[in-house]
């Protein structure tokens, strides 16, 4: 008897201690969704980034080889190496990278020959922290990063010679090893593009284990330890100078792997923990905060705190060492749609030192950025940083920096960079001139081009009443706002490339990718009218065509052109593969569409496709996510649908409602106050919404507002499983468009 009753208490205690080890937010995420990607097909085109949120140096196992975009690969079977790495995406590739590696046996510093067999399974991965197991050297290493620093502890076997490599991976690199210091110092000149001539990332990394040095060649050098060793390397990087890498490593001062760890964990859950949610399928909650984990990381800090306390940059625009911040990889042709309004709304403490950032860029480098990594790159099309720039302060976010922010967008709506065309407006005299971009004068994209203007220059046009100036000066933002207008051709419903000429370019295939359209085809950019979809609907003669038009883009089998790219771009078979016909949610400028359907008094159809959207096309998996990432957009696109509402025009301070996915969500805003967001009845067979109380009013408006949400309270949503054809029916009850106010 005495047993059992022993047997039961250990039950119970251990019951107990399983009841207080509830999970927190950052215990959800998986670092590792998206990784299965390849050049061929993206299911996310991701790393796991062992980082801080916005952290200047990330961390990750290499699995590609030096100088790949694919970094990591969940179907890889070997790591290389363990790498301080600043990629944004494959496409963008890396810069100032180096890496480290254990080997054992025969010391080599070929990444072939010290790569080493690993296993998933014998591999944690957090946001906070990483270990794994490597086979072929018997060894384990652990690390756990700070904002521009990281610890290392690495496990070596007893029977074996022990070393490390380091490896600057280029020629013009240099590394040095002093054992009398315990110290290897060394720069690394690894990049992409985006930089100037001095560009260096300094780097150092400090041990107390005695070492030996074993090799030194041009990028690389190997180190040797005492066999059986455990390791401990701090390890630091600096854009700035070799003494300011040493200041970096003071992030690591007197604190051991576990203490880094858990600061990363704490600070990791501070900010995911800002969104509470609960829900019947854990893996949704696990996506939800995998997608918030990846909203978190870009732009990233790119400023470092000298010696005196303050905020310092190395300048990506003119290579000087100047005051101040500076935030980079970030591309705002994805970014602007849903990234930067996620910021914006729960995290405007760093937005605020996002807008300083920009304004230095334009200070430094004569324009805003449109695609930086981490100085101006020549990619994408749109000058959608007035986007970035107007919701902010709009949104009373970075005052202090508006009057040259204004400036800046001024300067980039009405020139283009001398040498980076993506910067500034390519085609601006055409579309300042025409209304539009012609596609025979030598400007590819130009029908995207002339759309992501439009909605900019209504961007400028807020900004500019909301800072005060005078109508004679802004009026004629406003105007160029209708330019999408130009065209949109009757005869297809549909957006179409035009000649300086004013005839429309022929022969037009709506399904053709490319060509005056940017990574996606007609059928994806006729909704890029993000400020006015309801003069859209006008256009198309109403809203049963528009419906009807929209109905088709699910309709229209998955079909293609893929002639002006010579061969299947990836984004083209993400399309293709996902049986939605030619909704291409891989890709950015279509996936804002499905909300439309709520400004043509059909929300119920938007519930259901975006329901079906969140379930299908996301799962916390290496495979998943449908395209690629994007530095936070396609994931930001997620964060908002699951709570209900999603940011169609960014600057209009409008969330349009689509379906829930959670119970219950709930916020902790940045004022201080706490917004609950309930559905009841809420289930995978139930995506539609019966009806909205906001704080126990009703409410049949498609839309909430930015104050709404800022003031908190309690938003009640009654799903149902069949979809409610009354509410939400009537012209009031559309979201923001700029036509309503003429």
């Amino acid at each position: 008897m005495k047993r059992k009753v022993t047997l039961l208490s250990l039950l119970l205690l251990f019951a107990g201690i399983v009841t207080k080890a509830q999970n927190t937010p950052v215990d959800y995420v998986n670092v590792l969704m998206g990784t299965m990607s390849t050049y061929e097909l993206s299911s996310g085109n991701t790393y796991p980034a062992i980082a801080r949120p916005w952290g200047m140096n990330f961390w990750t196992p290499q699995t590609g080889a030096n100088g790949d975009g694919w970094q990591y690969t969940y179907t890889a079977n070997k790591i290389r190496g363990f790498k301080q790495t600043h990629q944004p995406s494959p496409w963008m590739n890396d810069y100032g990278q180096f890496s480290i590696m254990p080997v054992t046996g025969t010391p080599d510093a070929n990444q072939e020959k010290r790569a080493s067999w690993f296993s998933h399974k014998a591999e944690v991965a957090t946001p906070y922290y990483y270990s794994v197991y490597l086979a072929d050297h018997d060894t384990k290493v652990e690390f756990s990063p700070t904002e521009r620093s990281a610890i290392f502890k690495i496990h070596y076997p007893d029977y074996k010679d022990n070393y490390l490599v380091v490896d600057a991976m280029d020629h013009l690199s240099a590394i040095d090893a002093d054992p009398a210091t315990g110290m290897i110092t060394g720069y690394s000149t690894k990049n992409s593009g985006g930089v100037p001539d001095n560009f260096k990332n300094y780097f150092v990394i400090k041990t107390e284990t005695p070492f030996e040095l074993v090799q030194a060649e041009e990028g690389s050098l190997i180190i040797g330890f005492p066999r059986g060793s455990e390791v401990t390397l701090q390890v630091s990087g600096s854009f700035i100078s070799p003494e300011q890498a040493l200041i970096n490593l003071r992030e690591l001062d007197n604190k051991s792997l576990d203490t880094v760890a858990d600061e990363g964990r704490a600070i990791w859950n501070e900010l995911l923990g800002r969104i509470q949610i609960k829900g019947k399928d854990i893996d949704d909650v696990r996506t939800f905060y995998s997608t918030l984990y990846r909203s978190l990381l870009f732009p990233r800090r790119f400023y470092e705190i000298d010696e005196a306390g303050k905020a310092v940059h190395y300048s990506p625009y003119n290579g000087k060492v100047l005051p101040g911040y500076m935030y980079t990889d970030t591309g705002f042709w994805d970014t602007f749609r849903s990234l930067f309004p996620l910021l914006n709304l729960l995290y405007p403490e760093e937005s605020a030192k996002m807008q300083e950032g920009l304004a230095n860029a334009y200070l430094e480098s004569g324009f805003l950025p449109e695609w930086a990594s981490p100085g101006h790159r020549d990619i994408m099309v749109g000058n959608n940083s007035a986007s970035v720039v107007a919701e902010a302060y709009l949104m009373d976010i970075a005052s202090k920096d508006a009057e040259t922010l204004w400036q800046a967008v001024l300067k980039g709506a009405n020139h283009v960079h001398p040498t980076v065309k993506a910067t500034g407006r390519l085609g601006h005299q055409y579309y300042n001139r025409l209304g539009y971009v012609p596609n025979d004068v030598g400007i590819n994209e130009s029908a995207a081009r002339t759309l992501e203007y439009a909605y900019d220059d209504w961007c400028i046009y807020q900004f500019g009443k909301k800072l005060g100036r005078p109508e004679s000066e802004i009026a004629i933002y406003k105007e160029r706002a209708k330019n999408y207008r130009h065209l949109f051709s009757k005869e297809y419903n549909l957006m179409r490339g035009k000649k300086s000429d004013g005839t429309w370019q022929s022969p037009f295939n709506p399904l053709k990718w490319g060509d005056v359209f940017t990574e996606g085809n007609s059928w994806h950019y006729t909704w890029s009218v993000f400020h006015d979809p309801e003069g859209l609907i006008q256009l198309m003669g109403g809203r049963e065509t528009f419906v009807n038009m929209m109905d088709s883009i699910f309709n229209v089998p998955p079909l293609f052109d893929d002639s002006y790219y010579g061969s299947v771009i990836h984004e083209i078979r993400e399309m293709q593969i996902m049986d939605m016909g030619n909704y291409a949610h891989g890709n950015q400028p279509i996936q804002h569409a499905i909300y439309l359907y709520n400004y043509a008094g059909t929300p119920w159809k938007a519930q259901y496709r975006i329901r079906e959207v969140m379930n299908r096309l996301y799962a916390p998996t290496p495979d998943g996510y449908c395209g690629d990432e994007d530095n936070g957009q396609t994931s930001a696109w997620y964060v908002f649908s699951a709570m209900g509402f999603y940011p169609v025009c960014p600057g209009s301070l409008e969330y349009v409602i689509g379906s829930p996915l959670f119970d219950e969500v709930t916020v902790r805003l940045p004022n201080g106050n706490t917004l609950r967001l309930i559905a009841n009845d809420n289930d995978a067979q139930s995506p539609f919404i019966n009806s909205i109380t906001v704080n126990g009013t009703p409410w049949s408006r498609n839309y909430f507002t930015y104050r709404q949400l800022m003031e908190g309270g309690e938003i009640v949503y009654q799903m149902a499983e069949a979809p409610n054809l009354e509410r939400g029916t009537h012209p009031d009850d559309a979201p923001y468009s700029m036509s309503n106010e003429e």
